[in-house]
């Protein structure tokens, strides 16, 4: 064969290659999908799930598909911290997640170190807030949400409120009932008693009530998941039947409702979204939501989107050699479903929330 020959057939053999797909963008998700919060998790998952889909039929960036690797922090430190490994491992451009503090605090140091950017949708506390690192945080902060608590449950004339808070999630949980603590003696008043207990199988959710009640309050606050919501709800319903009852934002699923039924009557909780919102964009998410995941979305679906959305646009307006943290610094603000995104230096934001009360099997706009 002569040289000619092999320096076409070496050429047909580079157009063919420059033909074929495209390499995908690897990107990561991680988040609690087992366990007693899975629905937290899960409900993230679809949300990033349908996020990637929509991006990639659009075109992807320049025609290269989005690939999502999503793994399980099972709200365990030992498996988010393998978890995160795996999607270092992984070569991820971005991690959208996790979704609870108590997994960021062992999750961020290895992705961070890996100079990974890092959305969360809804961690708040506070060890994250004012730092230069590689994590941006879609959610507000426990001091803003329990500085509203405060205020909204004293004009409700709650001013000894008796705590209740799961310590598996130490790291929200104890941010979230110190900037309570702090924001209720602002006001001139005191928590009638402060309830630990670490969630699980054998958790004895009447004993923690029943402290709760022999406080004498006159109102009662779970800093808890959905899940330990439902059950000292059922409890408190026992125990003290027109005693008030109101939970931290964590709770703030449509397991909550389904789980709870007729003892969450009542609740007081904040959403992080408006469930009522008429909008074209954020109807056509929740129709789109519906048909691909037969539910509707939830506050950790909304969040998980807007997280998707900043990793998303990101990529796409990326410039050679720079990092996806840099483009998102200088990109914003986002559109988010419902309100645009601006984030400062240390990937802060601020996020409007609606406090609710749950009636009729709905939650329901209060302020």
């Amino acid at each position: 064969m002569t040289k000619r020959i092999w320096l076409a057939l070496a050429f047909a053999v580079t157009l063919l290659a420059g033909c074929g797909p495209k390499t995908p963008i690897p990107i990561g998700f991680i988040g609690g999908l087992t366990g007693s919060n899975a629905d937290n998790g899960q409900s993230g998952l679809n949300a990033v799930i349908l996020a990637v889909e929509q991006f990639n039929r659009a075109g992807g960036v320049d025609g290269r598909m989005v690939e999502l690797i999503s793994r399980d922090d099972a709200q365990s430190a030992e498996v988010a911290a393998r978890s995160a490994h795996a999607l270092v491992e992984a070569k991820v451009e971005a991690v959208i997640g996790p979704f609870t503090s108590s997994m960021a605090a062992v999750i961020v140091p290895i992705t961070g170190q890996a100079g990974i950017f890092q959305v969360s949708p809804t961690i708040t506390s506070m060890d994250f807030y004012g730092k230069d690192d590689n994590l941006f945080r879609i959610n507000r902060t426990t001091r803003e949400n329990a500085q509203d608590y405060a205020r909204t449950l004293a004009q409700r004339g709650q001013r000894r409120v008796a705590v209740a808070y799961d310590t598996r999630n130490r790291n929200f949980t104890e941010s979230w009932l110190g900037e309570f603590r702090a924001a209720t003696q602002a006001q001139g008043h005191e928590l009638a008693v402060e309830v630990p207990y670490e969630s699980g199988p054998q958790t004895d959710f009447s004993r923690v009530v029943a402290r709760l009640v022999a406080a004498k309050p006159d109102g009662m606050l779970f800093i808890s998941g959905a899940l330990d919501v439902a059950r000292l709800s059922q409890q408190a319903r026992k125990l003290a039947p027109k005693l008030p009852i109101a939970a931290s934002e964590w709770a703030a699923t449509e397991q909550l409702i389904e789980l709870g039924g007729e003892v969450v009557e009542g609740l007081m909780i904040v959403q992080a979204y408006n469930r009522d919102d008429t909008s074209e964009q954020f109807r056509s998410f929740a129709e789109a939501y519906h048909k691909r995941f037969q539910r509707a979305p939830g506050y950790s679906s909304v969040a998980a989107y807007d997280a998707a959305t900043v990793v998303l646009e990101s990529l796409k307006i990326r410039r050679e050699g720079e990092s996806v943290k840099a483009a998102a610094l200088r990109h914003g603000p986002f559109r988010g479903l419902q309100q645009n995104m601006v984030f400062d230096a240390n990937g802060d934001t601020q996020r409007r929330v609606y406090f609710t009360e749950i009636r009729g099997g709905r939650y329901h706009h209060i302020r």
